[in-house]
């Protein structure tokens, strides 16, 4: 089957590479995001998946508008039987998703309807979900609204962070992509419309939403640290100091002071009153210093709670 691969990051470069190993499948050519300066000297950094088709020989389009003809066109010169997208970043006009044999499918890192949309690992760890996974599907003209073809499930560890939970599902979506292929190729694959009257929305992560609430219950902070990691990463100002907040614990109990007040600052970290009990901050890192250990910090910067 001759397929058109669409992505951008490293998600999407595990489910090429998928593609790649798998019997049967020419990739015809691989369409990503433009390259974007990177860094004080703003260097262009070439995205994953061009990184990825270029040592296999595929031809790479990184076109900055789709809906003016030109990537129509070079859809037509590849002709692709199926496109394949995987975290391409840019919505796909409807002149190219009809054009393949079998139609456009893409890879999504939710069980849909839940988190349509940019972020929805982050936001399935911010809001303390159990379980996640992956869904397969055709793409429609509205977002991530699309019929379903199938599903894998995995739970979210205990702990785990976004940037964690990227690694499997990533790996969870390359299989899923080859199931998938498989089954249109042999005539299986299934077509479930989606319940839009379920839909949730993972818009994209901002700095503006990294600040840590204390008010919050300690079990939501904690998802919260671990759902901006790793990027934009969790901060608080303590004790005068803006910090990014890596990692922390939770001791339930009952309110012991104002929500955000230190309590605590020993060998265990720095401890602060949230709604229900106190969150241990265990690692950090103050403005330009190194990530460490909360412990580590106060040696040289001891705080009085």
């Amino acid at each position: 089957m001759r397929i058109l691969f669409m992505g951008t990051p490293e998600f999407a470069a595990s489910s090429l590479s998928a593609l790649y190993a798998l019997e049967g499948v020419e990739v015809v050519g691989a369409f990503t995001q433009p390259d974007k300066p990177v860094g004080r000297k703003q260097i262009l950094e070439k995205p994953p998946v061009k990184l990825l088709a270029e040592e296999h020989g595929t031809p790479v389009f990184q076109p900055r508008k789709l809906r003016d003809g030109t990537a129509l066109d070079i859809v037509r010169e590849l002709d692709p039987e199926l496109i394949a997208v995987v975290a391409y970043g840019r919505l796909i006009p409807d002149d190219i998703l009809n054009y393949p044999k079998y139609g456009t499918i893409n890879i999504h890192g939710s069980l849909l309807p839940k988190y349509r949309g940019a972020a929805p690992i982050q936001w399935s760890v911010i809001n303390g979900e159990k379980e996640t996974g992956v869904t397969a599907m055709y793409l429609a003209t509205e977002m991530d609204a699309g019929d379903i073809i199938a599903m894998k499930k995995t739970e979210i560890l205990e702990g785990e962070t976004s940037g964690a939970l990227f690694i499997r599902l990533a790996e969870l979506g390359a299989e899923l992509l080859c199931e998938t292929v498989r089954s249109i190729e042999n005539g299986t694959a299934e077509r479930t419309p989606q319940d839009h009257t379920l839909a949730t929305y993972a818009p994209p992560l901002t700095k503006e939403l990294a600040g840590i609430n204390w008010n919050m219950e300690g079990r939501r902070i904690l998802s919260h640290i671990r759902g901006m990691d790793p990027w934009p990463i969790a901060t608080t100002e303590l004790a005068g100091v803006k910090f990014r907040v890596f990692d922390a614990s939770f001791e339930p109990g009952k309110p012991v002071a104002e929500a955000g007040s230190i309590v605590s600052a020993d060998k265990r970290g720095i401890g602060v009153a949230c709604a229900d009990g106190i969150v241990t901050v265990t690692e950090l890192q103050a403005p330009g210093g190194k990530r460490m250990k909360a412990a580590d910090y106060l040696r040289g910067h001891p705080i009085c709670p």
